[in-house]
Formats: structure tokens, sequence, C-alpha cells
């Protein structure tokens, strides 16, 4: 604080003294008030204290923000965050309390116009109140999500399948365990989009992509595969007992298939994400670690709690039966070309209409949507809306995550860069043949290339997620 603006708040408390302004300058910034008061000792400690304050809030946001973010995804963490800000609210209420009666106490103050004191009152009372409950707000919802949508079982080392690089599985859990990639050459989680949601029976997983990451340099790379890929290889000992020691369908029902005969696929866990983690682990030749699912519903829901997102459609995309998500109605659905702002609904429209076109098709409009929506969201536009994106991912995520090794991820998080994530889209040119409307894949030739980015994922061999909401 600088010494001619003491000045100039002592002048003005020797003008026209009010109980009222006093409060709120302490409510503001504690101490301010007392000085505006005339009592320079005690405003003078509270602004140290509130440099204090400052400071550490500055060292953290520059120097510790991985440790900060550790915090906010540890219910214990959130307890202190919620704990820290009762106390802190406690004190600037107490400063505005004081610094009132310095002056209201210690002589009589200027008549006041009672109207001009009720918004006074209200002042003072908006800049107590806002700022916590806000942060308040953000903290019950943060702990919300963290207790309904992560496992909240405390996790055992991640267990190994045959050909795996995790080390030897144990089931002893203990604070000081190391973190979750600790052996590992990569980290690898299964996104999955599904199209479960009202009046439909079953899950048909009918976006999947591999996210794999080097823990120690931070490459990553993305490999999407077709709905439509059709007898995948199955790990030894999965899927019916016959000579094709394949999934005889598209790979979109695996899931719903393993959760009709769990006994067709062996392990532990429901079976639906076990079976299809597996199967696509073990035919890119990774351990899939985890997985995140999220519904047709939930997509629209994001979508529509970013405010929607703007494509550039490069041509017109028409379904005049278009399954809308509610699993009832049946509308004609026509996207124009042009940039063009989506909601939630249109936007899901535009991600998953085939006809006209094909699923490759679709494959690179989802993968233009999801760019966009990356691209258009900003840190403070994800603030603002937090509330609402917490509550459909509290109804429409689905994941294996556990709770308690959020925080590895967050360690890993610095690593990362755009430059450096390399994808794999499976689309037509792998095709090798179409026999009864099934789709057979160069298998062999995904192998090869999947294994060539995950060694390289900055080879100028791969497609990078277009970040740019121009789609080709």
């Amino acid at each position: 604080m600088q010494p001619g603006l003491f000045r100039r708040i002592r002048t003005l408390a020797r003008v026209s003294p009010s109980p009222w302004l006093a409060s709120l300058l302490s409510a503001l910034i504690p101490g301010l008030g007392h000085i505006y008061a005339g009592d320079r000792r005690r405003g003078r400690v509270m602004l140290a204290v509130d440099l204090a304050l400052i400071a550490l809030l500055a060292v953290v946001a520059v120097f510790l923000k991985v440790g900060a973010m550790k915090v906010l995804v540890s219910p214990d963490g959130l307890s202190l965050v919620m704990a820290g800000n009762l106390l802190l609210a406690s004190y600037r209420l107490w400063a505005a309390y004081d610094a009132h009666g310095l002056v209201a106490g210690r002589r009589r103050p200027r008549s006041e116009n009672p109207a001009l004191a009720r918004v006074a009152l209200l002042a003072v009372a908006f800049v107590l109140v806002v700022p916590h409950a806000a942060l308040g707000y953000l903290t019950v919802t943060q702990y919300s999500l963290l207790r309904d949508v992560f496992d909240n079982d405390p996790s055992p080392t991640v267990p190994t399948t045959p050909g795996s690089t995790v080390p030897g599985q144990t089931t002893t859990t203990d604070r000081s365990r190391p973190p979750i990639w600790d052996g590992l050459e990569r980290l690898n989680v299964l996104l999955i989009g599904s199209d479960v949601g009202p009046d439909r029976t079953g899950i048909r997983t009918d976006t999947m992509i591999v996210v794999s990451v080097d823990p120690q340099t931070g490459d990553a790379a993305m490999i999407s595969l077709p709905r439509n890929l059709h007898s995948l290889p199955l790990p030894e000992g999965f899927g019916p007992d016959d000579d094709c020691h394949c999934f005889p369908d598209l790979l979109n029902a695996l899931w719903w298939d393993a959760v009709n005969h769990p006994d067709r696929y062996p392990g532990e866990g429901d079976p639906g994400p076990r079976a299809l983690k597996r199967a696509i682990g073990e035919f890119l030749g990774l351990e899939i670690q985890y997985y995140a699912m999220v519904s047709l519903q939930g997509f629209v829901g994001l979508v529509d709690a970013l405010g929607g997102v703007t494509i550039d459609v490069p041509a017109r995309v028409v379904d005049e039966t278009y399954p809308h998500e509610d699993g009832v109605t049946i509308e004609n659905v026509v996207i124009e070309p042009g940039r063009q702002h989506l909601d939630g609904h249109l936007a899901l429209a535009y991600a998953r209409i085939r006809r006209h076109a094909d699923d490759w098709a679709r494959m690179n409009r989802q993968r233009c949507v999801l760019g966009a929506l990356l691209e258009q969201s900003s840190p403070m536009e994800l603030l603002a809306r937090y509330g609402a994106l917490v509550d459909v991912m509290r109804q429409h995520l689905e994941t294996d995550i556990p709770l308690d090794r959020l925080a590895d991820f967050i360690d890993i998080l610095p690593k990362l860069s755009t430059d450096r994530i390399g994808a794999l889209l499976v689309n037509r040119d792998y095709v090798t043949e179409r026999v009864d409307n099934k789709t057979f894949y160069d298998l062999e030739r995904i192998q090869r290339e999947a294994a060539a980015l995950l060694a390289d994922p900055t080879s100028g061999a791969t497609d990078g997620l277009s970040l740019s909401g121009a789609c080709d």
C-alpha cells in the first residue's frame, strides 16, 4: 500500500467518517478500513497478513500448480479448501465488523441517509458473501463429482495380463505406494462413446479411442477404431468356443455380448469394460488400464453446458429418419454447409449421421467436433459453466479410474503437449473386403502402424487431431 493512498484515506476519514465505509474497505482488503478509521498500527498488521496470504497464493500458482491441482482431486484436499475458505471468510467478516466498530464506537458519526446506509450494508454483504459462496459452491460441486463418478474403493496395483509391461500383481494398498505408471511403459485409457439411452436395449460402443501416454516423456498417441471392425482377434480363453478365436460380429457389439455372456470373458470386474479393454488392448499390444464412457445424452448435455460448438461444415449432412437421442423421436435433420453454431442435439447428429455417407465419414466428423470443443473451451468458460458440466458428468459419465489415483494423472499433465500427440484413424483405406454387409480390415496393417505410432507418436505418418473446428 503506497503512503499517498494512506494519506488520502486518513484525510477522507477526518472529513466524513463513516462506519459503513470503514467496514466496506476492510471487507475488501482487511486492514484498509482500520487505517481509514485511524488505527494505523492494527491496519498495517492486518495488511501484512494480507500480503503474506497473497504471496503464498502467488507461490502456489507459479511453483506449486501440480500440487494445487492434486488437492482439487482429493476429498481430503477439498475439505481443507472448504476449511480455509471458511477461515478466510471469518477473518474478513471480523475485519469488517471491527472496522465498523472503530468508527461507530469512538465518536458519533455524522447523520447518514438510511437508504444510503442500507446500500452500504448490501455492498458489504456482497463483498463478504459472494466470493466465498462461489468458492464453496465450486468446492462442493467438485466433491460431488469425485464421490459420484469415480471408484471410491482403494485401488490395488493394476492387474496384469500375459505380455503386459506391468510389474507383478499385488493386492496390498498403502499411502506410500508408487504412482500407477511405476514400471509401466505406457498409461492407456479407452475412451468410449455409447448409444445407451431411453428406450434403447443394450450398449453399443460406437466410438472407441485408445489414448496412450508415455509417463516419462509425455508423448501421447490416439488410436481410433471403427465400430464396424469385424472379427477382431480375441485373447486366449475369450469369446465363443469356435475355431475363429475372434469376435464374430461388429466391434461395437462386444461390450453387450460380454454382459449377456460373462462366462465367455473370464476375469474380475464388470464384464463389458473388462472384455472390451482386454480385447482391444491385446490386439494393439497394450495393457489398457482404465476406460471412460459417455452416453449420447451425456454428449448432448456437455455441448449444451458449454454453450454449443461452432463447426465449419464442408458439405451438407442429411438424415431423413434420424433417431433422436431420446430413443423415441424420428426426425428429418439437415445441417447446411458453412460456419454453423450447433447445440448439443445438432452437434451429436453431425457426429452421428451415416445416411448418405459411411462410418468413416462419421468418424472424421466426430474427430472434428471433439477438436472444436477442445479449441473453443477456455479455462474461464469451463470455470463459469462448471456446475452444469458436473451435473452432466454425474449422470452420464462412467469410468473405472479410482478416486485415489486421480492425483497420479495430474502428475502427467505438465508433460503433455499437443505438439507431441500423434493419431491413427482406422478408415476405409484399411478395408480389405466387404462380404454380406460385413467389413473386414487389414488387421496386420493396423497392428503394424499402431506399433510404429506408439514407438514415435510425433512421426509424420500420423494424422493429428484437428483443433480448428474445420472439418475436411
